[in-house]
């Protein structure tokens, strides 16, 4: 993995395990890790408070925070 590509945290709370995958092969890891692991069952996901951190920048960028947004007509 190159030192330039983003990492992203992956955790399996049945296994005990989390790991770092590049952003590239996050979908292909879990999706991988599930099968193998867990019958196809969504138990690995990406670390809980990244995925909350992403929502909240996400949803600034996208204004859904701004006053304005939460106003009704």
């Amino acid at each position: 993995m190159s030192t330039d590509e983003p990492s992203v945290p992956i955790v399996c709370d049945e296994c005990e395990t989390e790991t770092r995958v590049p952003l590239d092969d996050l979908a292909d890891a879990l999706d991988k890790h599930n099968a193998q692991k867990h019958d196809g069952d969504a138990v690995a996901e990406v670390d809980p408070a990244i995925k909350d951190r992403l929502a909240d920048l996400v949803a600034e960028d996208l204004g859904l925070f701004d006053e304005e947004a939460t106003e009704e007509p």
